[in-house]
């Protein structure tokens, strides 16, 4: 590796982890110090994505393999920047690489540059395969929620807080964000005609603009029963515009994520419940995937990350196991060989 290429790679990333710039740890293992493991993820400014960083950090650590993570600087809207770390990051070899991509399509000219030999695990967000595989590149395995399944579990809670035939709005992400339509789509499919989704609007999974739109929402449908939100943020917007209101305790409000200002919501009763997806669990599914890639493995093409409801019932376990699961998990790849 070229030193001074390597000491200007580490001013620029967000986070260099295990072990840190300035050459090898003499105690690492030859094996060790020959993984090198890189992640592009989102910006660090949403509590979701620090804690897949720190599920990334925590099992590359536990494992002994380097991990470069570099986050999108200007969060959610930075495409191109997100791109651009993920070339600087491939400018030395690399066993394997993690994206968590902003959308479908902007690291698949940056992912084409790879050595077809380098592995790529893709979490949370997908990556277009049709995309990758137009300019020669090949998604190894994808790690995420089954996103429809998450909404629908959404869906079953809404039911068993609302009155049948309730009115019920649904609080969008990004227009044409994968995630978000999948969630919303898997709420949807999930009323089965115990309540009525009167109404969708798009936050751009923003609390701020979150609470405006919840706030035109109950002016619009003064009976509102429910909201579900795709994601954490947008549901505390929610919340503030029902207290805001007047009507706390008396309109249902689901979020999703599980992130831990929404279960302090919750435990508080300003947040009915949240649909917590465990981004610990994709890092920690992440960096294992890509050991066993390393290692010559063969993988599933999808690997499903856990997901569960969290309300007033267990609201106290979820905090004490927090950014673990509520109930127990076991890793899918736990058994694959060493």
């Amino acid at each position: 590796m070229r030193s001074g290429r390597w000491a200007a790679l580490c001013a620029v990333l967000l986070v260099t982890l295990v072990p840190g710039c300035g050459g090898d740890d003499e105690s690492s293992s030859k094996d060790a110090r020959n993984i090198r493991l890189a992640a592009v993820i989102k910006g660090l400014d949403n509590p979701f994505f620090r804690t897949m960083r720190d599920g990334l950090a925590a099992t590359a650590r536990r494992h002994d393999a380097r991990l470069r993570v570099a986050a999108a600087p200007s969060g959610l809207q930075d495409t191109t920047g997100q791109s651009t770390d993920l070339e600087n990051l491939a400018t030395d070899p690399l066993s394997c690489v993690v994206v968590n991509p902003i959308t479908p399509t902007n690291l698949v000219s940056a992912l084409a540059r790879l050595p077809d030999e380098t592995p790529i695990v893709n979490v949370d967000s997908v990556v277009d395969k049709e995309a990758l595989e137009t300019v020669g590149g090949e998604i190894t395995t994808y790690i995420g929620t089954d996103n429809e399944a998450a909404g629908g579990l959404g869906a079953d809670a809404m039911a068993g807080l609302v009155d049948r035939g309730a009115k019920v709005a649904v609080v969008a992400g990004i227009p044409g964000d994968v995630g978000s339509g999948a969630r919303s789509r898997g709420f949807k499919q999930g009323v089965r005609g115990r309540f009525e989704v009167v109404e969708t609007v798009a936050a751009d999974f923003e609390r701020a603009k979150a609470r405006l739109a919840a706030a035109e929402v109950l002016r619009a449908h003064p009976d509102i029963a429910g909201f579900f939100a795709v994601n954490d943020l947008m549901a505390l917007g929610v919340a503030d515009a029902v207290k805001a209101a007047g009507r706390r305790g008396e309109v249902v409000v689901i979020g999703f994520d599980g992130i831990r200002q929404a279960l302090t919501a919750i435990e508080k009763g300003a947040l009915t419940g949240t649909v917590a997806q465990y981004p610990y669990a994709m890092g920690q599914l992440a960096v294992e995937a890509c050991l066993a890639a390393v290692r010559g493995e063969s993988l599933p093409a999808n690997v499903d990350a856990p997901a569960q409801v969290v309300t007033r019932e267990n609201i106290a376990r979820a905090l004490d196991n927090f950014p673990q699961p509520v109930t127990q998990f076991r890793s899918p790849l736990a058994d694959l060989p060493d």
